[in-house]
């Protein structure tokens, strides 16, 4: 049987060593800084004519074109009740959509990406 008071002397002396800093032959890591995004939806495009009529003039990161291009769609309830994946065009987005009446919401980010300058 161990005594406890010389487990406890033995632990005190296990985490009170340090190895001396002269046989230290590993250096300290430094540190890595917070990465900046620098993706492709990050930066901003510039929307041509047709796309600026909905989503306005000015340059946008893609993310914030979407969300604006999905804004106006449930605005003017261009979404078809029935099967809410469909998107029906009025006069704006004819000249987005190419001619299309109707389109998928995953065709329609595809058209989008025509009319980016």
């Amino acid at each position: 049987m161990i005594p406890i008071n010389c487990f406890a002397a033995e632990t005190r002396l296990i985490f009170a060593w340090q190895p001396s800093p002269a046989r230290s032959n590993c250096p300290m890591p430094t540190p890595k800084k917070a990465a900046t995004p620098k993706n492709a939806l990050s930066k901003p495009v510039q929307p041509d004519a047709a796309l600026a009529a909905v989503v306005g003039k000015d340059p946008l990161p893609r993310t914030e074109l979407t969300k604006r291009l999905w804004e106006y769609v449930r605005k003017h309830e261009l979404q078809d009740p029935k099967d809410k994946r469909s998107i029906r065009a009025d006069e704006k987005l004819l000249a987005v959509f190419n001619g299309k009446k109707v389109v998928s919401m995953f065709e329609m980010t595809k058209l989008v990406n025509g009319h980016l300058v």
